[in-house]
């Protein structure tokens, strides 16, 4: 038996069945949607709805406190540096920041970042220059004994127009 010979049981596949094509069919007239109402309409949204009890997402509890402006930074690790540098994505000698590491795809490309965040999982062997938000201090002091630096830019602040 080859691949190209492999199918279903007979059974196995049902065509679905087509709506709206006669009173024969068994889905004419108004194609299993029942007379009017919103749910025959087209554009039903639904969700959440449970018949009209009290929704589940009304009836649990909300806890805590969640902050819409906190920044979002992009946890980079001196490991995914230097196999980046040894894969030639990235340039030892120019700063590294984080255009530069979403170029090399480094870092996805994602527009709420606020910057990058430098750990120091992983070994760093050759002198690199950071720009970076934020940085521990286990990854200031790998980076200076391989030596390199590492610069904390200051975070931008955000200007709100009048209106």
């Amino acid at each position: 038996m080859n691949l190209n010979e492999l199918r279903d049981n007979d059974g196995a596949r049902y065509r679905k069945k087509r709506l709206g094509r006669g009173i024969g069919s068994g889905k004419g007239k108004t194609s299993g949607k029942g007379h009017k109402g919103q749910k025959a309409r087209k554009g039903v949204a639904l969700n959440g709805f449970e018949g009209g009890q009290l929704p589940i997402y009304r009836r649990m509890p909300k806890r805590g406190f969640v902050n819409i402006f906190r920044k979002e930074y992009a946890v980079v690790n001196l490991g995914q540096i230097a196999q980046a540098l040894e894969e030639g994505k990235l340039s030892a000698s120019a700063p590294i920041s984080l255009q530069v590491l979403r170029d090399a795809g480094v870092v996805r490309h994602h527009h709420r970042l606020a910057g990058v965040r430098l750990l120091a999982k992983g070994e760093l062997d050759k002198p690199v220059n950071f720009e970076v938000a934020g940085a521990s201090k286990a990854a200031q002091a790998a980076v200076e004994k391989a030596g390199g630096s590492v610069k904390i830019l200051a975070p931008k602040e955000e200007t709100q127009e009048a209106a």
